[in-house]
């Protein structure tokens, strides 16, 4: 990363987005010696204007944010950090310096999808997933119906644990199914954004 720390007094703007959510947890400001120790120790390391000392989020809450990537601007003078926090990030206890609530995980599907590319791309032994990209499309189309099935054949149960359960398979296999058919999720998101305008 280039990095320009002349431009505000050898301070960078720092802002953090929740890696699963996407949501915008706080900003805070780093210095070159922040962003080393970010990246040494793995928790987002501020520098405080106010305390004149480097700051790890969380050293007195508890509520540390792990590193998960850390991109910086077209013009090189601010970061966008993406974490995973322990816990509410604000002082206040809201869950983001902004007041929102930080509760979607389907930025997860994003995570788990290139789990599944690097499992066909990287095949292992004890990789359930690369073993039904080995079996191919047939077995794979086949274990998206058997799970769809299974899910509503626990439809018509009340056991809210085996429903869940049948649906994370569903979609499990259905995402394994698009990455074999080479098609992207976002595609499939494309057409129910065009029906939806109609």
């Amino acid at each position: 990363m280039n990095i320009d720390f002349n431009k505000m007094n050898n301070l960078v703007p720092a802002i953090v987005q929740d890696s699963l959510s996407g949501k915008i947890l706080m900003q805070g400001y780093m210095n070159e010696e922040a962003l080393a120790k970010t990246k040494e120790s793995g928790m987002v390391t501020f520098f405080s204007r106010s305390k004149n000392r480097l700051w790890t989020k969380g050293e007195t809450s508890g509520n540390f944010m792990e590193l998960v990537s850390m991109a910086v601007d077209c013009d090189g003078d601010s970061i966008l950090v993406k974490a995973n926090p322990r816990g509410p990030v604000c002082h206040t206890g809201a869950d983001t310096c902004f007041n929102e609530k930080n509760q979607s995980k389907t930025g997860f599907i994003d995570q788990l999808r290139a789990i599944i590319k690097d499992r066909k791309n990287n095949p292992t032994d004890k990789s359930y997933t690369a073993s039904l990209f080995a079996k191919g499309i047939n077995k794979i189309a086949q274990k998206v119906g058997e799970e769809a099935v299974e899910l509503v054949i626990e439809a018509k149960d009340d056991n809210k644990d085996l429903f869940l359960g049948e649906a994370a398979d569903l979609l499990f296999h259905y995402l394994v199914l698009l990455e074999a058919k080479n098609y992207e999720l976002d595609e499939v998101m494309q057409v129910l954004i065009e029906r939806h305008k109609k």
